[in-house]
């Protein structure tokens, strides 16, 4: 017999958003606005990384700049939404 996995939902509070940003990017800006303000609403942690200084990063996402992730795994890009971000926080 197998075992379910089951996924235990975090708290806003408990989630990471990263912003996949690069300095000079109008966009990004933008993008930080939200992000802060929405994260400031859940409790969320905010963290910023610089495409510019990891050629990762730089490579799978300078298309698409800026990108928003949380907990690693891609949200949206170009322009964020707050209510959705909001919403896959947990706080809709």
């Amino acid at each position: 017999m197998s075992a379910l996995l089951r996924r235990t939902k975090k708290k806003p509070a408990d989630r990471v958003v990263t912003l996949l940003q690069k300095p000079g990017c109008h966009l990004c800006e933008d993008a930080r606005a939200v992000v802060e303000a929405v994260c400031a609403e859940t409790g969320s942690v905010v963290e910023e990384k610089d495409i510019t200084q990891d050629e990762a990063l730089y490579a799978r996402y300078w298309e698409q700049i800026p990108v928003v992730l949380i907990d690693g795994e891609q949200h949206t890009f170009w322009r964020v939404d707050p209510q959705r971000l909001r919403t896959a926080l947990g706080r809709g």
